[in-house]
C-alpha cells in the first residue's frame, strides 16, 4: 500500500467505536454493505484482519486495537487543526452540542446548561433529545460534545467515555390537587391501591422505585408508564394519577403544573451524569455546567418538600 486512504480509515474507526457496521451506517449515513465493502478493501489494502466477530457484534483484533490508538490521534489532531485555522476575527466558534434523553426533567436540563449560553465566545447552543444508546453513537464519533444522562456510562456500550456524578436528589410524589386531597393523610400508605404513574423503563430510578414499594408492601395501582417526563407530569396534572419527580425541583413541578406535593421519598435517589469522551470537563461551557451543578442550591441539591392541602 503506497498511500493510506482516510475515508477507510474513518470507516473503521467508527464502525471500532459503536460495535457494528448497522450502526456505523447509520451515524455516518451510509448503507452498510457499503461499509462493509470499504472495511474489506481496507484490510487487503493493510494485509490484516482488523475484526473478529463476538455474538452480533466485532470486536478489533490486536492490530485493529493498534490502529485505533493511531486512528484516534490522527482524528484529534484533525480537529485540532479545524481550531487553528478558523479565522479568529469572524467571532465565530463551533456550535456546542449537548445530548439527553427524554427520561430527563427539562428543568433540571435547562439549569444546568442555562450558563453555558455566558461563557466568553459560547458559540451556537445545539440541544439533541434522543435514546441514551443513540445519543451515546453520536457522542462516540464526536457528533455530540456532552451527554447529560440519570445513569453512568454503561459497562455493555463500546464507547470510550467518561462518566461525571453531576449531582443527585431524592424523589417526591405528587398528585393533583383533588387526588392529594384524598392521599395526604398516612403517606406514603396512602399510596397502596391509588392510580400511579409510573417512569418507564428507560429512567434510571424506576426500579429503585418499585424496589421501595415493595420493601414497604404497598401496591399502587399503575395505570400508564411514560419514558417522557413532561408527558407524565401534564397526566399527573390532570389527575391520573399520582408521580413521581426529583425533590430538587419540587417547587418548580408544583408551580408548573399546579400539583401538590405528597411527601419525599428519601430512600430513593435520581442522579445526573455528564457523559463525555474526554477525562476532564476542560471546554468552558462543560466548565460552568459543572460549576452551576456544584455551586446552585436550586438545581441539583435537596429542597424542602411542600406538604399538599388537606
Amino acid at each position: 500500500m503506497t498511500e493510506l486512504n482516510y475515508k477507510h480509515l474513518r470507516y473503521f474507526w467508527t464502525v471500532a467505536r459503536v460495535g457494528t457496521i448497522a450502526e456505523a451506517g447509520r451515524v455516518l449515513n451510509l448503507a452498510p454493505h457499503s461499509i462493509s465493502a470499504q472495511l474489506a478493501t481496507f484490510e487487503a489494502a493493510l494485509g490484516v484482519s482488523l475484526f473478529r466477530r463476538v455474538g452480533r457484534r466485532l470486536a478489533l483484533t490486536e492490530a485493529g486495537e493498534r490502529i485505533l490508538g493511531h486512528a484516534e490521534q490522527i482524528f484529534a489532531l484533525g480537529d485540532q487543526i479545524a481550531d487553528i485555522v478558523r479565522d479568529d476575527t469572524l467571532r465565530r466558534s463551533l456550535p456546542f452540542r449537548i445530548g439527553f434523553p427524554d427520561s430527563m426533567p427539562k428543568s433540571v436540563v435547562h439549569r444546568l446548561i442555562e450558563p453555558a449560553l455566558h461563557v466568553e465566545r459560547p458559540g451556537r447552543l445545539v440541544c439533541r433529545e434522543a435514546p441514551l444508546a443513540e445519543l451515546l453513537a453520536e457522542l462516540a464519533v464526536h457528533r455530540l460534545d456532552l451527554v447529560i444522562a440519570d445513569r453512568p456510562l454503561p459497562s455493555d456500550v463500546s464507547v470510550r467515555g467518561y462518566s461525571t456524578l453531576l449531582g443527585e436528589s431524592t424523589l417526591t410524589v405528587f398528585a393533583a390537587p383533588a387526588l392529594a386531597a384524598r392521599l395526604a393523610d398516612g403517606f406514603p400508605v396512602s399510596l397502596d391501591g391509588a392510580p400511579f404513574l409510573l417512569p418507564g423503563e428507560d429512567v434510571a430510578h424506576r426500579s429503585a422505585l418499585l424496589q421501595w414499594f415493595e420493601q414497604r408492601r404497598l401496591r399502587p395501582s399503575v395505570v400508564a408508564e411514560f419514558d417522557d417526563s413532561a408527558l407524565m407530569k401534564a397526566f399527573g396534572q390532570s389527575g391520573a394519577g399520582a408521580f413521581v419527580a426529583p425533590s430538587s425541583i419540587a417547587d418548580h413541578v408544583c408551580r408548573q403544573y399546579d400539583v401538590a406535593a405528597l411527601g419525599e421519598i428519601a430512600e430513593v435517589r435520581s442522579q445526573i451524569f455528564a457523559i463525555t469522551t474526554e477525562r476532564r470537563l476542560s471546554h468552558p461551557a462543560m466548565q460552568a455546567i459543572r460549576d452551576q451543578a456544584a455551586g446552585s442550591s436550586e438545581s441539583l441539591s435537596f429542597a424542602a418538600v411542600r406538604p399538599a392541602a388537606r
